[in-house]
Parts: C-alpha cells; structure tokens; sequence
C-alpha cells in the first residue's frame, strides 16, 4: 500500500477501520450474540482507544504544537462531542449502542431513526479523522490507532444493529446505516490527511487533539456505559487488557 497516494492511502484505512461496523451490524443482525459477549468486547475497545488516542495522538499532538494548542483542541473537541451528543440524546438516539431492548423504535418516538444514524456518524468521523492524521509525518499509518478503530467498531456495530433489531428495524435500514458511515469513514480520513496536512504546526497539534477529545468523550459517554452494563465487575479488567494491548502494539511494533 506504500506506493499509493497519501490521500488514497489514508480513504482506504479509514474504509478498512469502518468496514468492521458494517461486519459487526451483520453478525448483530443475523446471530444472536450474548450482550455480555458483546459488552465485553466493546470494553476491550474501549480500553484500545483510550490507550491509543494516548500514546500516539496526545504524543504527537504535543510534539507538533506543544501543550497549549493540544491542551485547548483536546478541550474542545470534548465539548463539541458532548453538546452534539447532548442534542441527539434528545431526539432519540441516547441508546444508540446498547445491544438491548433500550432503543427506541420510530412509532415510540418519531424522527429517533435519523438521530441514531446522525449519531452514529458523529461516533466515527473523529477516529476516522485520526487515521488520517497519523499519516502525515510520512511514516506510514499508525496501526495502533487502526487496530484500535477497528476493534471498537467491531462491538459497536454489532451491538447498535442488536437493539436497532430488537426495536424492529429491518435488515435493510440497518446495513444501509453501517454501509453509508463505513463509506464515509473513508471519506474523513482522506480529508483528515488532505484538509489538514497543510496547516501550521499550532494548528495540526489542535486539530489532533480535537479529533482525540472527540474520542475519549464517545468512549465514556457512550461504549463504556454499555459496557458496565452488562460486564459489571469485570469491565474494569477488561478495558485494561485493552488498553495493555494496544499500549504494546504502539511502543513494541514502533
């Protein structure tokens, strides 16, 4: 993949990274996955990208632009994750990854479809951003942060699609749900490493950092709680074995 374009390079991590939504929505739909299977998972994940948004994003974040610019873009992406997410928890998509009988269906509460689908997309445009952010310093992408994208989307497709399932959604809304914001995983890395490879230092170091807020933000609010729910005791122990193992892809393969 070397010999590709940076741009081409980047879509077609992004697309891989998104592709596991699309593989997790069709075991979500076709098999009936133990929720603490599920849960336990999404708690591997969880502990993955909060190790990876730490060593390999806030790492070269404050190594590009110092630790105001990351300070302040880590701030704000955090907050513009939460107000957004705030806002579609209101319209019906505060459960948008809880593998149960928790989301809502469109006769219970109207327009909750397009607000789980916006939500989702919200969930992954930052980690797909990422992706194509680590390709910048022409060092070829971070594997930690795809490995780290992909194995939290894997859960969190199949979990969504779940209870998108169990509030009778057909098999058609969902897969066109995951296929669009897989496609579109591709599309925000491209950009990620387009759009932004030409910005000054301060900024590209905020811009990361923004995209990591983002993430560690989608984590708490939304993977961790689902989680607990159904791992209780063990989902500590298991977000720990996460974070520990991507802790040693990114120091140990670099």
């Amino acid at each position: 993949m070397d010999a590709l374009p940076g741009w081409l390079q980047a879509g077609l991590w992004g697309l891989l990274a998104g592709g596991a939504l699309l593989l997790g929505a069709f075991a979500g739909v076709r098999f009936a996955a133990p929720q603490r299977l599920v849960a336990a998972v999404m708690a591997f994940g969880s502990g993955v990208l909060i190790s990876a948004l730490s060593f390999e994003l806030m790492d070269e974040a404050i190594a590009t632009g110092g630790f105001a610019a990351t300070a302040a873009g880590f701030l704000i992406g955090a907050v513009i994750y939460t107000g957004a997410n705030w806002l579609l928890a209101r319209q019906g998509a505060r459960h948008r990854k809880r593998s149960g009988p928790h989301q809502p269906s469109e006769r219970e509460d109207g327009g909750s479809g397009t607000a789980i689908a916006i939500g989702a997309l919200l969930d992954g445009i930052p980690e797909s951003i990422v992706i194509g952010l680590s390709l910048l310093g022409g060092k070829g992408v971070s594997m930690a942060m795809v490995v780290a994208v992909f194995l939290s989307n894997l859960p969190e497709g199949l979990s969504s699609a779940s209870g998108m399932k169990h509030a009778g959604r057909s098999p058609a809304y969902v897969y066109g749900i995951w296929s669009g914001i897989a496609l579109a995983s591709g599309v925000a890395a491209m950009l990620g490493y387009t759009v932004f490879g030409d910005l000054p230092p301060a900024m590209l170091a905020a811009t990361t950092a923004v995209a990591a807020g983002g993430v560690l933000a989608m984590v708490v609010d939304t993977m961790i709680p689902e989680a607990f729910a159904e791992t209780h005791d063990f989902a500590g122990l298991i977000t720990v074995t996460g974070f520990l193992a991507a802790f040693a892809l990114s120091k140990l393969g670099g």
